[in-house]
């Protein structure tokens, strides 16, 4: 750690603190054009190779000793690395851990993800909370997840809440935001994907359709097709009109007594059921 800057950061209230504190608001996002990353886990993936552009990692001396793969990674992107006490890391973020990373916004569009291609992409519409978009990015990222796309009227999923969730899988996977669900959805079935709706009142349950994955008869939504999936609210679900965009709906069967999966939890199931499916689509014969 010889080449650790020796100018240690004291001041909780200077204007460079303040200034990492205030992205955790929307409109110092937006007029900055940075994001702030906090924890260990999340600065890790930010700094590894391939990311986005990485502006400055701040770290506490003993994140500093204990984290030195991660700072060291930072420079080589060509991050600014500065040392701060506990206090100026915790006026920075209170979830800082001893480590925030400050991080370029890298727009991704619509029309690169569907150049590439993709077979399963979740939608999210009108998701509200931080955490349960962050949420259903890791389990995209997990499922194999080529993309995830959010409507105009969701969550920033910069937001200090959704990144944590996210546990570095925000820079594994293409975030497209601001999108109108209809046509986004045109878009995606244009690309040859079929767009099905996550309802507890679906017409297809979610088991029958993987029993016929790939060999679905007509009418019969095949989860081994390349596939996107629409979310709804956390707390209504899916509005009528966007259910009304989709191929069909479809619920996931509830074994038990519960009255129903939280959000985050039905996307993971669905992703997972597509990310089987498609499986026995390219199994070799």
């Amino acid at each position: 750690m010889d080449d650790v800057p020796d100018d240690l950061m004291t001041n909780p209230r200077a204007d460079r603190v303040r200034a990492v504190h205030a992205l955790t608001t929307r409109a110092a996002r937006r007029r900055t054009g940075t994001f702030l990353v906090e924890g260990p886990q999340g600065v890790r993936e930010a700094v590894a190779p391939g990311g986005p552009p990485v502006h400055d990692v701040y770290a506490t001396p003993e994140a500093a000793r204990r984290y030195d793969d991660v700072l060291a990674a930072a420079r080589a992107r060509g991050a600014r690395v500065r040392l701060g006490d506990e206090d100026v890391l915790a006026a920075m973020s209170p979830d800082a851990q001893g480590l925030v990373a400050v991080v370029a916004l890298v727009p991704t569009g619509l029309g690169e993800v569907l150049a590439a291609g993709p077979t399963l992409v979740p939608v999210l519409a009108h998701v509200r909370d931080p955490g349960n978009a962050g949420t259903v990015l890791r389990a995209a990222d997990a499922a194999g997840a080529d993309a995830v796309l959010l409507t105009r009227s969701s969550v920033d999923v910069h937001n200090p809440k959704a990144v944590r969730s996210t546990a570095g899988s925000l820079f594994h996977v293409p975030v497209v935001t601001g999108l109108d669900a209809g046509p986004a959805v045109q878009a995606l079935r244009a690309a040859g994907l079929t767009v099905l709706a996550a309802d507890g009142a679906g017409d297809h349950d979610l088991d029958d359709l993987l029993d016929v994955a790939g060999q679905a008869p007509a009418g019969t939504p095949d989860l081994a097709r390349p596939t996107a999936w629409l979310f709804g609210n956390e707390a209504w679900g899916l509005r009528e009109e966007d259910r009304a965009l989709a191929d069909a709906v479809v619920r996931v069967p509830i074994r038990g007594r519960a009255e129903s999966l939280n959000l985050a939890t039905a996307a993971a199931v669905c992703l997972f059921a597509s990310a089987r499916a498609h499986r026995t689509r390219t199994a070799p014969a």
